[in-house]
């Protein structure tokens, strides 16, 4: 008891410790933001700028940078030509199980960072139930799919409603059974009326599910911007934000059928 009063007090203290802190967000820089991937169709990179709190948000691309993709199992390099619509290409796939690294030049800075390409998973199935919430029914999304033989697995999942970002959810191995993993997200709620533009489905609205490989490194940069906290750094050399992945996609759709759907209270 006299421990456990203690601890209630040194509670009570941290607690009632309050110093304000002052941030001077509104004045940072605007920050290098480096977005690229590699995958069996090539390579694609896209180069933008944080923007300040109180300014819009501002897409324009950056354009006249140099980026390299260097196979470092391999040894061989590329450059990546700036398209029409400013992201950086290159049609060269990746190979399984080679090493990747990217190197960015702009301003007089470099920005480098290294992904293994793992190889895709199988997706064995996709299928929306309706689950009895308290306030509606909800239409979730089960997807299952096999679990690559390696340790320490980690996936990024990707949603698209008609083509168009939906949302995304992350998984590793620590929940695979039998070398199969389950993940399902709650989607849109049976009375559309009362559900956001942001998660509701519609009848013959499209579904796709695009499932990438990742390190666990990745895996964590993920994990900080869904919980909005700090996460490892993705390159080394000058600071920037961003991320580089090198890794095989899975991808399948459904189509989404409310009135073929099973309830479950």
């Amino acid at each position: 008891m006299k421990k456990l009063y203690l601890f209630l007090v040194l509670l009570l203290f941290l607690v009632s410790c309050e110093k304000e802190l002052d941030f001077h967000y509104h004045d940072v820089a605007p920050q290098l933001v480096i977005e690229g991937k590699i995958s069996n169709a090539g390579s694609m990179v896209k180069l933008t700028r944080t923007c300040p709190m109180d300014e819009p948000m501002n897409h324009t691309p950056i354009v006249d940078a140099e980026i390299v993709i260097t196979d470092l199992t391999s040894e061989e390099s590329s450059f990546l030509s700036v398209s029409d619509d400013g992201f950086f290409y290159d049609d060269s796939p990746g190979a399984i199980g080679h090493e990747y690294q990217i190197e960015v030049h702009y301003e007089g800075k470099s920005f480098q960072s290294k992904s293994l390409m793992r190889p895709p998973v199988r997706i064995l199935d996709l299928e929306f139930q309706w689950i009895k919430m308290p306030y509606d029914y909800v239409a979730v999304l089960q997807i299952s799919f096999l679990d690559l033989e390696t340790t320490d697995d980690c996936y990024w999942i990707r949603l698209y409603r008609n083509g168009e970002p939906y949302m995304w959810l992350l998984s590793d191995d620590r929940s695979a059974v039998n070398g199969v993993i389950n993940e399902v997200t709650m989607t849109s709620r049976k009375d559309i009326d009362e559900e956001d533009e942001k998660s509701v489905l519609k009848d013959g609205d499209e579904v796709k599910v695009i499932i990438a490989p990742i390190d666990r490194r990745m895996y964590d940069y993920l994990i900080a911007i869904q919980s909005d906290s700090n996460g490892p750094s993705m390159f080394s050399g000058d600071y920037c934000l961003g991320y580089f992945i090198a890794s095989t996609e899975a991808e399948a759709s459904i189509v989404f059928c409310p009135d073929l759907m099973e309830e479950f209270n």
